[in-house]
């Protein structure tokens, strides 16, 4: 048996020739990174790739190093391509988004937001654009987007994720739909009320409605009272107006006290959400696809091929690029069981050369990959 220093000895000479081998084997990526420019060759060839892997596993001598070498190799493989893709014409833009001053907003600005007056979504609104402009409410979600993609709208305001409660899924789906971009996020801070008509007592209340958010971060109070029986609805604000209109004493809504204040109704409870910090992400969507010069958030969706290490490869680029990725959220694709698109969120900017060499990689390694948008937070 060696001994250990001798053995560590051993593994440094040969850590400097694999280093040594490296280095060369990248002078060679770079010529063939000249030919792909001047072809206009991929450089992603999965099918080379894998022949190669499957021939370099072969040469084992040993059933563990038939799994090790290809593993290895294609993180050597993986490197290769991230360092030809920074070295290609970079003249291509990789999206389609224009950069702007500023996001355009006057007096004749429209905007729609989710819910009725009172709502959640309507205060984020006002706080993003100011009292200046024109606040147009929509029943659902769906009817948002459509209005601004319809150009009825100049912008639109959906939440999009809960502090407490995660993300909003239905809209994740809904953003695909549409050819609308994110273009502004807003975090609004939430105050979960109980509210009810001005005569009505706590004792009093059977039933409450709010949205399904809105039980889901009061869920550990209304546990408390079981005999309070818990029912969903279009959304907080909604509620509340349901409260008011059906005039029945043994009501309430899980909502702001905006929304109290909007439909003459008393605050029961406040700060019923067990979250004390509790806060929603509000996006704001656009028709055209605009960043401000200053954004510092980019929301991607990612359709990835069904195979181990799909997903591991794809986010090998944020790493290798030094971008910090703030959120992932996995939903499952239409009529594809078990198979999955991923709604990403990284820091940067849409110029920074760190993020044009991520995006050009994935745009060649994944499926599909849209960018929703490119926002300051």
């Amino acid at each position: 048996m060696l001994d250990l220093s001798e053995a560590r000895k051993n593994i440094d000479e040969i850590d400097r020739q694999i280093v040594n081998l490296f280095e060369k084997r990248m002078i060679q990526a770079n010529e063939v990174a000249n030919y792909k420019r001047a072809t206009g060759k991929a450089v992603f060839d999965k099918e080379r790739e894998d022949e190669k892997l499957s021939t370099l596993g072969k040469m084992a001598s040993n059933e563990f190093n038939k799994r090790a070498i290809p593993e290895l190799f294609s993180q050597i493989m993986s490197i290769s391509r991230k360092y030809q893709y920074s070295v290609l014409s970079t003249t291509t833009d990789v999206t389609e988004f224009k950069k702007v001053d500023e996001l355009p907003v006057n007096s004749d600005t429209k905007v729609c937001y989710f819910g009725v007056p009172g709502s959640h979504t309507q205060q984020a609104m006002e706080d993003f654009f100011g009292e200046g402009i024109t606040g147009i409410s929509c029943p659902t979600f769906q009817s948002v987007m459509e209005a601004v993609e319809k150009g009825e709208a100049d912008y639109g305001v959906l939440p999009i994720e809960n502090s407490s409660t995660g993300g909003i899924t239905a809209n994740y789906d809904l953003i695909l739909n549409y050819s609308n971009s994110i273009v502004g996020q807003y975090v609004n801070r939430i105050n979960q009320c109980l509210l009810a008509l001005p005569e009505a007592k706590f004792e009093d209340i059977k039933e409450v409605y709010s949205h399904p958010q809105g039980l889901l971060q009061c869920s550990e109070f209304l546990d408390q009272y079981p005999q309070i029986e818990q029912i969903e609805f279009s959304n907080t604000a909604a509620a509340a107006q349901k409260v008011v209109e059906d005039q029945k004493i043994h009501q309430a809504a899980i909502a702001a006290p905006r929304a109290a204040k909007e439909y003459g109704l008393q605050v029961l409870r406040e700060s019923i959400h067990q979250e004390k910090n509790n806060s929603t992400r509000f996006i704001i969507i656009g028709r055209e696809s605009v960043f401000v010069q200053d954004s510092n958030k980019i929301a991607l969706c990612i359709e990835l091929s069904h195979e181990c290490g799909s997903l591991y490869r794809i986010l090998s680029h944020f790493l290798f690029n030094g971008l910090n990725m703030t959120q992932i959220e996995s939903r499952p694709m239409k009529d594809k069981n078990w198979e999955y698109r991923f709604f990403i969120d990284i820091e940067g900017n849409l110029e920074d050369p760190a993020v044009q060499n991520a995006l050009r990689g994935i745009q060649e390694e994944a499926k599909s990959v849209r960018v929703l948008g490119n926002f300051k937070c």
